[in-house]
């Protein structure tokens, strides 16, 4: 029941992102003005990270001509480190993902799978807590030291006399990845207390915004999930990193200072003249710049 539970959560929160984002656009998406048309049939096998879904329903969208809103309930990607082994295997022909392990990576040298992998956006980690907890910002080594277990009480970081609840995500999360790569570098994370590690990101967002010890509970995840439902009905508030506040303009100019790209991936052997590569090169085109804006992210210029 309670993974029932945090599954349903996690679709609301992807439906609702979605919405949110496409309520925000001045300029909705038409098929008509795509250079590329396919159809449910002939559409590629995409996968990638949670984050990516509705970029993933955007662009099949404008592809195809499909409702969003059947799209919104159909479309499951497979995480960040999965989605490389199912490229890696043929379970999918293109991913919309962020940077994974080192390892999935290892592995496909190993298996001599040569890729291409192109940036066409960029997102952020942040770190979010109630919105009851005092503390507005975070320095980089505050953060390390909390995920270190050096720094274990609210009041070391200008907070309340109260302990720290630090929740982390799974291993083969995108989140994880960026949290060891930007944040922590080459210092170790603590071994999280059981039920501390929280393998989905609507889980996460759950957990923090209504934890028994509410303003403890701190957690992190990408800009673009979590940014839609502040000022909502999930209580929680972003924390600044090094005194700079996430946004779209402070992920974008490089200012915010955990930022990563997210890409576009296809095996180097795809033909040129297939579905996948016509797909792969329409999302890393200026027209995929406008169909990756329209969906509420930050894209790179081309």
């Amino acid at each position: 029941m309670k993974k029932f539970t945090i599954l349903l959560f996690t679709l609301i929160l992807l439906l609702s992102l979605f919405s949110c984002n496409n309520a925000n656009t001045s300029k909705s998406i038409s098929n008509s003005s795509s250079s590329l048309t396919l159809t449910p049939d002939n559409y590629p096998k995409v996968d990638g990270s949670t984050a990516t879904i509705p970029l993933a329903v955007a662009l099949r969208s404008y592809v195809t001509g499909e409702s969003k809103d059947a799209l919104d309930l159909s479309t499951v990607h497979t995480k960040t480190t999965e989605s490389f082994r199912g490229l890696q295997y043929g379970s999918c022909d293109l991913l919309l993902v962020y940077t994974p392990n080192d390892s999935v990576l290892q592995e496909l040298k190993a298996a001599n799978v040569d890729i291409i992998m192109q940036p066409i956006g960029r997102d952020a980690l942040v770190f979010f807590t109630n919105e009851s907890n005092p503390v507005k910002n975070l320095t980089q080594k505050q953060a390390q030291d909390i995920y270190s277990g050096n720094i274990v009480n609210w009041k070391d970081v200008g907070g309340s006399d109260s302990e720290i609840l630090p929740f982390q995500r799974v291993e083969d999360s995108g989140s994880q990845v960026m949290m060891k790569g930007l944040v922590m570098k080459d210092i170790p994370m603590m071994q999280p207390k059981q039920g501390f590690m929280i393998a989905e990101m609507g889980e996460i967002i759950q957990t923090v915004a209504s934890y028994d010890n509410k303003e403890n509970a701190l957690g992190y995840s990408v800009y673009y999930y979590i940014a839609a439902f502040l000022n909502k009905d999930y209580k929680i508030k972003l924390l600044d990193a090094n005194g700079i506040k996430p946004s779209n303009e402070t992920i974008k100019d490089g200012s915010y200072p955990y930022t990563q790209d997210f890409y576009a991936v296809i095996k180097s052997s795809e033909p040129e003249n297939s579905n996948t590569r016509k797909l792969f090169n329409l999302i890393t085109s200026d027209e995929g710049k406008k169909i990756i804006t329209d969906a509420g992210y930050v894209a790179l210029d081309n």
